[in-house]
């Protein structure tokens, strides 16, 4: 599940590194300084201990600046400046008195949905025009032209709804955007005059090039259109979603509560019917193209060839089977050119898929030899539709996984990617030329780095961190030169160390991959209370060697109150080969928790200053769910924190849950036996629940039916609710208040 913003692609892995990854521990040694204090409410407070990063970072078309909006630790003020790529100085381009009011601080938006949604998908405040020297603001709908030269801003759009998406054409002459589930466009320069509108569906339920839910959550799509090369045709995605079940969400706050009804498949629900739709930007006239005759089939990316030419990705929906179509745009005609199958596990959507600007190459991903890797392909130019395409090479191989494409320099002949090679806990930037040979590292420094690249392949932007270093952002040329955009603050004060990075052994004699933080100041020969963090889930990995900001923060505090911290990543997690991954395919709950527990024995046979008789567990999201699971199927934990779980798989939406469980109808037993609620009355432990009233990604009904079954089974428990907030419980306040209360529950019951 994207469960983890909740925890992400991504994919969507922003709230996990976060809430749940790696362990730090206070150092105290002889002779040392005095330890700064740590509170959570320090932790939880923006840009409290390390500064607030850049936000909306973005490389103007040129590839000659990085753009970024820079805020002071408060939100309160923010300024859009450049950063140039060849020099490294740094310039204001919008002022903060203007920037107020064209790009708002996401944070001070009211609707919890909706902040989720702008910060959770990276709503883009602003975009480039192609010639570098304009930008389009999004204030909240309202679409705003910058001028950079002479610093003026002109508002574009004026409707009472919002418009969003907006989006230059290729040749900069016209703006598209998407309002009320439609799309427009409108020359550049003409304020208010002259918008095109290229679709006219009123019913709700009708899509063109907008975003559903679950397309967005599940696939990753952060937009269904696309103009072509010559500016004179958009493709674009149409939804159906009549079909589609609606989900309550209740606003009880007011006197006379609202319900918000959200469009959400469950497991084994229909789908939003999906086509690709072509718009004539001049004349409005659209040509529907329709690729197979099977309506229950999602169509996660698409785009064009060329002129004339679009490529289409049809998966089917069990998810184990996806089309690659080349099609006329003019006469609807289509070609499979490319079929991948994965049987007996699922293929994985990503952004990998590139067309080279030769015309007659691309670019295409596949675990098809155990592991994750880059392929290039080949087809015929003038005629694209008359063959299928031909596999020229593989461009990568070996023990470790291909992470994504981040760019490509063909002139150079050169494909730039990320992968875990030698160390699945870290992820590093590596190049590849386009003939195979050559493969060698761009970043160096153990840790986590992630690219930003510049369209030509000639600058990226990297980040890169550790366990006991924070985010630092530099402007990097491929050559090698790097000058400096932002540095976290210095946290030696809080005299931070590593865990300790451990292995294990699954029952199947697979490594298992863990860390643990133990407490300074534990008392000789005294036994120590253990605290399982888990996520568990094939969402996100947990050990990782990266900074893992107020998550670990809050460890850390943990640690300080004597606890020590322990995570393991099982079998099902990301960030390995197939057979890792797919271990716990057809079922959600069993294979985890048999690899926690042996991974757990293990840590006690090696530690035994471990306390296994006080030892709790706690996850969010899947790993709300795993706590759950781990609680009512063994009897190991003496208490445990479940966050936002999903307590039936049956309530979780269709394209997550069926990638990995199949539909109910081929595997009524393993949905069944996931389903925690079926469990409850086996619960052992004492249990905080903890759930959203706003999630709209895992529903605060499966806490209601966790609450139904463990009453029914007389079984007590803590519950706390927090009044609309979404999966992600965000805000201050709230982050504040629940990690105290589980700061608290820990101590009162490991002690």
């Amino acid at each position: 599940m994207k469960r983890c913003h909740a925890l992400p692609v991504a994919v969507s892995l922003a709230l996990l590194q976060i809430l749940l990854t790696p362990f730090l521990v206070l150092a105290q040694s002889s002779g040392q300084q005095a330890v700064k204090p740590l509170t959570i409410e320090q932790i939880f407070t923006p840009g409290a201990i390390t500064g607030r990063a850049p936000e909306t970072m973005e490389w103007s078309p040129d590839g000659s600046r990085l753009s970024y909006v820079q805020r002071d630790d408060k939100g309160e003020e923010g300024e859009l400046w450049y950063v140039d790529a060849a020099t490294g100085e740094k310039k204001v381009l919008v002022t903060a008195a203007k920037l107020a009011s064209l790009a708002p601080d996401y944070n001070k938006v009211k609707n919890e949905r909706e902040k989720e949604r702008l910060t959770r998908y990276h709503v883009a405040a602003y975009i480039w025009a192609p010639d570098s020297k304009h930008l389009i603001f999004d204030s909240q709908g309202q679409l705003w032209l910058y001028n950079l030269a002479n610093g003026t801003a002109v508002q574009f759009t004026s409707a009472p709804d919002p418009s969003g998406d907006p989006k230059f054409s290729p040749d900069g002459s016209r703006v598209s955007y998407v309002r009320k589930h439609n799309l427009y466009v409108r020359p550049v320069g003409e304020k208010g005059k002259n918008e095109k509108q290229l679709t006219k569906d009123t019913e709700d339920n009708l899509f063109n090039g907008d975003i559903d839910w679950v397309y967005a959550e599940e696939l990753a799509v952060r937009s269904n259109y696309f103009w072509s090369p010559n500016s004179k045709e958009i493709v674009f995605l149409h939804m159906d979603e009549t079909k589609v079940p609606t989900y309550p969400i209740t606003d009880w706050i007011p006197t006379h509560p609202t319900v918000d009804q959200e469009k959400y498949p469950k497991v084994a629900d229909p789908n939003p019917i999906v086509k690709l739709g072509v718009a004539d930007a001049d004349k409005g006239k659209v040509r529907w193209i329709s690729l197979t005759s099977d309506e229950d089939i999602l169509i996660p990316r698409f785009g064009w060839v060329r002129d004339g030419v679009i490529w289409a990705e049809v998966m089917n929906r069990t998810q184990d089977k996806i089309d690659l179509y080349f099609v006329d745009a003019k006469s609807g005609k289509s070609r499979i050119v490319l079929t991948e199958t994965s049987p007996e596990a699922w293929i994985n959507v990503n952004d990998d898929f590139r067309v080279l600007k030769s015309g007659d190459r691309f670019l295409w991903s596949s675990w098809r030899d155990g592991h994750t890797h880059l392929y290039l392909y080949s087809f015929d130019k003038q005629n694209p539709m008359t063959a299928e395409a031909k596999l020229e090479r593989q461009l990568t191989s070996g023990d470790f996984e291909m992470l994504g494409v981040e760019a490509v320099d063909e002139a150079g002949g050169i494909v730039f990617f990320s992968a875990n090679k030698d160390d699945p806990r870290q992820r590093h930037i590596f190049s590849v030329k386009l003939d195979g040979s050559g493969m060698q590292p761009l970043t160096h420094e153990e840790g986590t780095h992630v690219a930003q690249f510049a369209d030509d392949g000639k600058h990226y932007m990297e980040t890169s961190s550790n366990v006991l270093t924070p985010p630092r952002l530099t402007v990097c040329a491929v050559s090698g030169a790097c000058n400096p955009l932002w540095e976290a603050r210095s946290v030696a004060d809080y005299g931070l160390i590593a865990p300790k990075f451990l292995e294990f052994k699954a029952e199947d004699g697979t490594t298992l991959h863990g860390r643990l933080l133990l407490p300074p100041d534990a008392p000789a020969g005294g036994k120590i209370p253990l605290i399982v963090n888990i996520y568990g889930g094939p969402a996100a990995q947990l050990v990782l060697k990266s900074w893992a900001g107020g998550g670990a923060l809050f460890d850390q505090v943990l640690a300080r109150k004597g606890f020590a911290i322990f995570a393991v990543d099982n079998r099902g997690t990301p960030g390995r080969d197939r057979k890792f991954q797919m271990a716990i395919r057809q079922e959600f709950g069993a294979i985890e928790l048999k690899d926690q527990l042996t991974a757990l024995d293990q840590l006690l046979a090696q530690y035994p200053q471990l306390d296994k008789d006080r030892t709790a567990i706690w996850g969010w999201s899947n790993g709300g769910s795993m706590t759950l699971y781990a609680m009512t199927h063994s009897d190991r934990f003496r208490a445990g924190v479940c966050v936002a779980p999903v307590t039936s798989q049956l309530n979780y939406d269709t394209i997550y849950t069926e990638r990995y469980m199949g539909l109910p109808k081929d595997d009524q037993k393993g949905y069944d036996d996931s389903d925690v609620t079926k469990s409850a009355d086996k619960l052992h432990g004492a249990l905080l629940l903890v759930h959203g009233t706003g999630d709209d990604n895992v529903h605060f009904q499966n806490s209601i039916q966790m609450i139904d079954a463990l009453i029914k089974a007389g079984k007590q428990f803590r519950l706390m609710i927090y009044p609309n907030k979404t999966h992600s419980i965000a805000g201050k306040e709230a982050r504040v208040h629940l990690f105290t209360m589980i700061e608290d529950h820990f101590e009162r019951e490991l002690k």
